[in-house]
């Protein structure tokens, strides 16, 4: 059975049908999507096997989902590969994977730079649709050409993508201070920013970190809270720790209202929006969400926590990547050596 939704702008088509894989794509009007289903539907009732001339990169998307899911692997919802995904399929409407070109996916990473996007986020999402073609193929038995390595030379050529550069972005405290006076004067987003912001610069939380814990993972007595699925190069899932509730941190988790499971029961995506809003206008420049995470292991080793203390804080397994997360201010290091004399 088909269903036609429309979503952001686009009519996507999605076919179910029992015995087979299930397939979707989307379509610049629901007139075309409804065609493609129809079409979908008698190829599937004649039996007749997918062709690679036609498969489309929302097809591909859809199989890999689908494999995911029967693996015991499946994609998150609320996850960035799942948002992810999502972008992909609609950036591609409709187009078959086995003629898709070089200039084709040069044009998409162009668009997205254009839009202000990253080259090491370009690059996420180029090396996704690289993943999700090239798994898929083998999963299907298709012989489709591998057009993200053949364009993958001229993306570097042109600094199209590229890997993620060290940040040593460190907000100051008039920065804090005209950031939580903006929070405090525009309640009506309904986000407590302040309190958002307080926990991920004390605590080294990562964004979606903070929005996953739940109230039963609160230890107050030990001043502990349990960070599920924490990330790791080599455990996607399970790899849970105990964190410290640094500074205030306590207080402010204790203050929030008990409305969900959640202690910060909003979405990570929306946290980062109402920030750049926040930063835009009181005129910060260059200063994410993330970079909280380098204040809060920065002011760690400034306040003269170890390098395993501070571990235990930030999550790190390797501690030769702490330094990366780790930007001292000179000044401070220089009144500690004075205090030491």
């Amino acid at each position: 059975m088909a269903s036609i939704l429309k979503v952001k702008g686009l009519w996507r088509a999605q076919v179910r049908k029992a015995g087979h894989a299930s397939t979707a794509q989307s379509f610049p009007t629901r007139a075309e999507a409804l065609k493609w289903a129809r079409k979908v539907e008698a190829d599937f009732d004649k039996g007749k096997p997918l062709k690679p001339s036609e498969v489309t990169v929302s097809d591909m998307i859809a199989h890999y989902r689908q494999a995911r899911e029967k693996s015991g692997r499946p994609i998150n919802p609320k996850s960035n590969e799942h948002y992810m995904l999502n972008n992909l399929a609609a950036a591609f409407p409709g187009e078959k994977v086995a003629t898709l070109k070089s200039q084709r996916i040069v044009a998409y990473a162009q668009a997205r730079r254009k839009s202000g996007v990253g080259g090491y986020t370009v690059n996420m999402e180029i090396s996704k649709l690289g993943t999700v073609i090239r798994h898929t193929s083998s999963l299907l038995d298709l012989d489709l050409p591998d057009c993200i390595g053949k364009a993958r030379p001229l993306l570097h050529h042109l600094h199209l993508i590229g890997q993620g550069g060290e940040r040593d972005r460190r907000p100051t405290a008039d920065e804090i201070g005209r950031l939580f006076a903006w929070f405090a004067a525009n309640p009506q987003y309904g986000l407590p920013m302040v309190d958002v912001v307080k926990v991920a610069m004390q605590c080294a939380l990562r964004r979606g970190e903070v929005f996953r814990i739940l109230w039963s993972d609160l230890d107050i007595e030990k001043r502990l809270i349990l960070v599920r699925d924490r990330k790791d190069p080599r455990r996607k899932v399970g790899n849970h720790e105990l964190v410290p509730l640094v500074g205030d941190s306590l207080d402010v988790i204790m203050r929030q209202r008990r409305v969900d499971v959640r202690i910060f029961p909003h979405e990570p995506g929306t946290a980062s929006k109402y920030f750049k809003w926040a930063c835009d206008a009181c005129g910060i420049k260059d200063l994410r969400l993330h970079d909280l995470r380098h204040e809060a292991t920065s002011a760690l080793f400034e306040a003269g926590w170890n390098v395993p203390e501070v571990a235990v804080v930030t999550g790190h397994k390797d501690w030769r990547n702490l330094k990366r997360y780790t930007n001292l201010d000179p000044a401070k290091v220089a009144k500690k050596g004075q205090n030491a004399g």
